[in-house]
């Protein structure tokens, strides 16, 4: 059964588990059972990053072979990288920032997008465009909680997935602030695990992320 994506808002990515996993992969024929493992550890939503040239490959078999995930393609830069991504088979898309191009593009590839974000002013400017949901990113070192604790009350509107430099110790004190939905992270896919195929191991640390939430409660 495929995971369902409602089609319009990003928000539907951020609602989907508490933990979306960022991952890059140098081998594709890794990508299927590191996803399986995921989504048996109960994080459906694993963003693909295009950092090596196996991104594509791996996105296409995620998406033909793992149907109960919902896989999408991350350090998305350029408008021609939102065609090939769809066309492989990403369901949302997650950009470090952007520009008009990249987003007109974004926009018009009909699935979810998270544009990355860093400054209110930023945030203001997607706001101006109908756009709430975004990536904030690089989230410790561009302010971390404090930051966007700060931004929720001049623009509650704006919701975020903070990604960059957040570990299992951190997480709960992104996901307990009220303008965070989830945040982004790869400390569930070691890359020793990766490299000897302990998809158990992956498994083990996917179920433990997708319990932080509880760990760190909501302020609202």
């Amino acid at each position: 059964m495929t995971s369902p994506l409602p089609s319009s808002p990003a928000a539907s990515v951020l609602d989907l588990a508490p933990v979306v996993p960022v991952v890059v992969l140098a081998d594709a024929t890794d990508a299927v059972p590191l996803a399986r493992a995921l989504v048996a550890g109960g994080l459906p939503a694993i963003e693909v990053t295009l950092r090596t040239p196996a991104a594509p490959a791996a996105i296409r078999a995620i998406a033909e072979q793992v149907p109960e995930a919902v896989v999408g393609a991350g350090t998305v830069i350029a408008p021609e990288q939102v065609d090939a991504s769809t066309a492989a088979g990403a369901r949302f898309l997650v950009s470090p920032g952007w520009t008009e191009a990249l987003l007109a593009a974004m926009r018009g590839s009909g699935v979810p997008f998270l544009p990355g974000v860093s400054t209110a002013s930023e945030v203001v400017a997607l706001l101006e465009r109908g756009v709430r949901e975004m990536k904030f990113f690089p989230a410790q070192a561009a302010g971390g909680t404090a930051y966007l604790r700060s931004l929720a009350g001049p623009l509650p509107q704006a919701r975020f997935c903070p990604t960059g430099g957040i570990g299992p110790q951190t997480a709960p004190e992104y996901l307990a602030l009220s303008n965070v939905g989830c945040v982004g992270g790869s400390w569930m896919i070691p890359a020793e695990a990766v490299a000897a195929g302990d998809w158990d191991r992956v498994e083990r640390l996917a179920r433990a992320a997708a319990g932080l939430r509880d760990a760190g409660g909501r302020c609202r």
